[in-house]
């Protein structure tokens, strides 16, 4: 897959795969968008905890986001920095509900995310073995039936786990005229959902192939996650003419470092103890709505596990056409 012609080169010191997976993503989001799918003039829900939580400026902070910037964006991680828990793992709670697969299989699924939960790495043999196995699941449907069944499976397991205190940064980058999209390993489509109701601009997600509507069982490049997210994020900046150093990242976890770095604004909401080290180093914002309290440049100890959702594992399902 050639990089879009919109795309200028360079060296890229991210796998070729990476690059594959960012830019089809990139692609991908852009054509969702273009074509009407989001955003939504208002969100469905007011966040309850905007006062709170909310990004209003301290004394300490200059007025962020700028308004009427249009050269600026916001780039929000999905798993525990938006939402509380991982997406993946819900979908595959709606998938089991309606027979997608059979209790051996569950028990295997949610053995390997326990594992990403207690380990707080992300050990590449069971990445891939996460992968495979869900992949397989989904391989053989329709893209439009696991679209309808994304839809039905937000509304009962994902719209209560949204973190208000995040929503209002999100909301605050809307306010300003800005477009926020969500960067996450889970699959494009779930992701473009999920912005969709929260009135978002669309989702970075991982790419998936289709032949005529139907899953093949194999991704476009690799998981969107690590250096891939970096990767979109770079593409869709290319395309849509954005300075990086005006954009803000958001994200939970470590393995988004290089998302985090491309940006001029880097936040670490609800860290993970390696994101907080690394963000208290280089002077990064940081808050955690765990806490139910706001902390900016002081960092607050994850969960055990809680920060620790494998992005790999989020891409195990990965649902979009390839596009061509």
């Amino acid at each position: 897959m050639a990089a879009p012609g919109w795309l200028p080169p360079r060296r890229r010191s991210a796998t070729a795969r990476s690059v594959l997976a960012g830019e089809a993503s990139a692609e991908a989001a852009r054509k969702t968008a273009l074509a009407g799918a989001t955003p939504l003039t208002e969100p469905e829900t007011e966040p309850q905890a905007r006062t709170e939580e909310g990004p209003e400026p301290t004394p300490e902070e200059p007025v962020f986001p700028v308004a009427g910037d249009d050269l600026a964006a916001a780039f929000f991680d999905l798993d525990n920095t938006v939402m509380q828990g991982a997406a993946i793992f819900h979908f595959g709670r709606g998938l089991y509900k309606r027979e997608f697969f059979r209790r051996r299989e569950l028990a295997r699924f949610a053995w390997q995310q326990a594992w990403f939960r207690l380990a707080g790495v992300e050990d590449p043999e069971h990445m891939q073995d996460a992968r495979d196995s869900a992949l397989s699941i989904v391989k053989g449907h329709k893209v439009s039936e696991l679209m309808s069944i994304g839809e039905e499976i937000y509304d009962e397991y994902m719209a209560e786990r949204i973190w208000p205190g995040t929503r209002a940064l999100a909301q605050a980058h809307l306010d300003a005229g800005q477009k926020v999209w969500l960067v996450t390993a889970a699959p494009v489509e779930t992701a473009t959902i999920i912005a969709r109701r929260l009135g978002l601009t669309g989702a970075l997600g991982t790419v998936a192939e289709s032949v005529d509507g139907i899953y093949t069982g194999r991704l476009v490049g690799e998981p969107l996650h690590g250096p891939a997210k970096a990767e979109a994020v770079r593409a869709l900046a290319a395309a849509e003419g954005l300075d990086l150093e005006r954009c803000a990242a958001y994200s939970d976890s470590h393995n988004d470092i290089p998302m985090l770095s491309l940006v001029g604004h880097p936040y670490a909401i609800n860290p993970d103890t390696k994101l907080r080290k690394h963000a208290r180093t280089n002077d990064w914002r940081l808050r955690d709505y765990r806490t139910g309290r706001k902390a900016v440049k002081v960092g607050v100890p994850a969960a055990a596990g809680v920060g620790a959702i494998a992005g790999g594992a989020a891409a195990a399902i990965a649902l979009h056409r390839r596009r061509k």
